[in-house]
């Protein structure tokens, strides 16, 4: 039974959503790349040195593949029965093969002549082996090996996948590790688990990664319970979060709050003319569509989305992750009608965040939080040491860095606060492997470090040890404590005569 003042939960997945919509976020993936994107009609997407349009993606299954035709436009690929019965004619080893650049009968002009014809990337790929005079001669595994490299060379074959955690994550660690303050995947995976992030939980996050690890919070939550976001500056970054492509019912247990009010929230001074009184043109996250529109005022912010337009303008260069999660219908004022409208819708969504971050103040005053997760690129030591307050006993937090010293350091200060336990400062170390018939081996490439971790779990504080007053007290306790197994062995041999 639901009261009057409740809102529902999320609802269940419609069977309709795991084909593809007009205005979805998507992750498309080409070999080992990704890139997440919105779908949106006549919008041109640079991928992989490839643009194109999402137009025809509309309608099919999550997890197709595509090519790239003529103009740009996106055709489902059909899957070609290899023959099984033919023999492929391969060389014994690659000792008589020499690579002088003469091989290869075709020319790039030739090549190009081909492409101008419309000719699909599979039929060049056949006609460079056809041309290639060493090809018969190498062996089986080099022939597959030449094989992958020309198809992902001439071949465009995109597939459209769902965003998840895993898959976001690997995308910004490839892409953009700094923007994520270098966490690797497994790193995340294993701070959701050991903060035991569920559904129904009340969680708190501290974290400057784009929103990744809140992102990952709230789909591992499945919209059930609530997370207050602690932000630095005008507001809190989503841009990871937009990506997921999360309903609207997500957002309802979603709060924020600044995290320079945190003090005066414990000191019990917090009121609501504190948040009244911040400038008019703080940033404010808008939810529209179920997106999150994100307005950043600091100059680092500024920065930052400086750096990521002059990218996006320079095709030769690896392009950045598109985000698109403006809203359709924000306009200038000269577009939107009258300036007096603006100031007034802008003024309603300002009083908007402001109930939000009552809201917020309100949750994290009960001091009853299922758990804390601090991901950050600020020192760990004083936003823990004055987090944990909200924490209620025997619940565990989770905190992020990419170096060892800041939680090191972390580590002492919470051993003579008191009031946790079970500390644990851990490093992963993660290599991948080929698996392949007979070339199965660790991959030569991997990863210098994912980050550390400290976690552990939150207790009681012990009065005794929190307040120095009370040593006197305690002494006398301990003396009383070593007098009484001496008075109960006086009165044995009592008892026996």
């Amino acid at each position: 039974m639901e009261g009057p003042g409740e809102s529902p939960g999320p609802q269940p997945p419609h069977p309709e959503d795991h084909r593809i919509r007009d205005g979805d976020f998507v992750v498309l993936k080409r070999e080992d790349v990704f890139k997440a994107v919105q779908v949106q009609r006549r919008k041109k997407i640079t991928f992989e040195k490839q643009w194109f349009y999402l137009d025809n993606i509309i309608g099919h299954s999550y997890g197709t593949t595509f090519e790239v035709t003529n103009g740009g436009s996106l055709q489902p690929k059909k899957k070609k029965e290899e023959p099984t019965s033919e023999t492929k004619e391969a060389g014994t080893d690659n000792r008589n093969i020499i690579d002088d650049g003469k091989s290869q009968k075709l020319t790039q002009d030739d090549i190009k002549a081909l492409k101008d014809k419309g000719i699909k990337g599979e039929e060049i790929v056949q006609q460079l082996i056809e041309n290639s005079t060493t090809f018969r001669d190498k062996t089986e595994f080099a022939q597959d090996k030449y094989i992958k490299k020309k198809k992902k060379k001439y071949e465009a074959i995109i597939t459209v996948v769902k965003p998840s955690t895993r898959i976001l994550s690997i995308m910004y660690y490839a892409r953009e590790p700094g923007k994520i303050n270098h966490m690797r995947y497994d790193t995340l995976a294993q701070m959701l688990t050991l903060g035991n992030i569920r559904a129904g939980n009340k969680m708190i996050v501290m974290e400057t990664c784009a929103g990744l690890v809140l992102g990952a919070m709230m789909e591992r939550m499945g919209g059930f319970g609530s997370i207050i976001q602690l932000y630095p500056g005008g507001g809190p970054v989503r841009a990871a979060t937009a990506c997921f492509g999360f309903p609207k019912s997500f957002l309802s247990g979603l709060y924020e709050f600044p995290l320079n009010k945190v003090d005066s929230l414990l000191n019990g001074t917090f009121s609501a003319e504190m948040l009244s009184s911040e400038p008019k043109d703080s940033a404010s996250v808008e939810e529209s569509n179920g997106t999150l529109e994100e307005k950043q005022t600091s100059e680092q912010e500024n920065e930052d989305s400086v750096a990521e337009a002059q990218e996006s303008h320079h095709p030769q260069e690896q392009e950045t992750m598109e985000i698109v999660s403006q809203d359709p219908e924000y306009k200038e004022p000269k577009e939107r009608g009258s300036k007096k409208d603006y100031i007034q819708e802008k003024q309603r969504r300002q009083e908007e965040q402001r109930k939000r971050h009552l809201e917020a103040a309100a949750l994290l005053s009960e001091r009853n939080a299922d758990g804390l997760i601090v991901a950050s690129r600020f020192h760990p030591t004083p936003l823990l040491l004055s987090l944990l307050d909200f924490v209620a006993p025997s619940r565990p937090f989770v905190v992020y860095c990419q170096y060892k010293e800041p939680l090191l350091e972390c580590y002492t200060k919470l051993r003579e606060r008191g009031g946790v336990i079970n500390l644990r400062l851990s490093e992963t170390w993660l290599r991948n492997y080929q698996v392949l018939p007979d070339r199965s081996h660790p991959k030569l490439l991997m990863s210098g470090g994912g980050g550390y971790l400290l976690s552990g779990f939150t207790v009681a504080m012990d009065n005794l040890k929190a307040d120095p007053s009370l040593k006197s007290n305690a002494s006398t306790l301990e003396l009383h404590k070593s007098e009484e197994p001496a008075a109960k062995k006086r009165k044995c041999p009592e008892s026996d005569s």
